[in-house]
């Protein structure tokens, strides 16, 4: 049988990623995902690992290059990618986070017009705003958005938050939490159903090293 492809995200749940599939039958060398390798073989030779930028996991999943794959919940609800998403994995825990400056929570943003928020999630910033009635501009930006309301090019910021060091040193305060983030595992829709015994049986394996895991918490 053809072994399964399953997309991983390069950065910081890669190795969380890895270390989970390990755990049920799927790893790999030491020095596998190392240096500039983007395709490699677990051990057993069941599965064909493929490394990506977290933007473009849910891509690969949907039209069928991967079979499987790990991404976060905040990268998912970006992307509209339509997958199965059997299973949070309970890693990559974050939350995204809007922000500001401190004098943004004496201001009431529904009354803000010409508010301009920084994002590197502008279809969750601008559905958000759309929902709390916030008059924003949605500015896209690619990293480094605590930057925006310190060089004036936004008043406010929408990003993942995990300990809240970085708004901290860059004088900046939590304002109001959009969604909490986990990794994920999503599926193909037609993999799953070609292959459902072989991926159903990875799932409940990864479901019972995560219910462990959780329960070791």
């Amino acid at each position: 049988m053809d072994p399964l492809t399953i997309a991983l995200p390069k950065g910081r749940m890669q190795d969380a990623a890895l270390d989970l599939f390990a755990s049920v039958g799927l790893g790999v060398a030491a020095d596998a995902a190392n240096g500039r390798r983007l395709v490699f073989a677990d051990r057993s030779g069941s599965a064909h690992y493929v490394l990506a930028k977290p933007a473009d996991v849910p891509t690969y999943v949907e039209y069928g290059a991967a079979d499987l794959g790990v991404v976060g919940e905040d990268v998912l609800r970006e992307s509209g990618r339509h997958v199965y998403e059997p299973l949070r994995l309970g890693f990559g825990r974050c939350r995204l986070m809007l922000a500001g400056p401190p004098e943004a929570r004496d201001r009431n943003l529904r009354l803000d017009i010409g508010l301009r928020v920084a994002s590197k999630y502008p279809h969750l910033a601008q559905t958000y705003c759309l929902e709390q009635g916030i008059p924003a501009e949605i500015i896209p930006l690619n990293g480094s958005v605590e930057l925006a309301p310190t060089v004036g090019l936004a008043d406010l910021l929408v990003d993942l938050v995990e300990t809240g060091t970085t708004l901290r040193e860059n004088g900046l305060v939590e304002l109001d939490l959009i969604m909490h983030s986990q990794a994920v595992l999503i599926v193909n829709r037609a993999s799953h159903k070609l292959r459902f015994g072989t991926i159903q049986d990875l799932i409940s394996r990864i479901a019972h090293v995560v219910a462990t895991r959780e329960e070791q918490r």
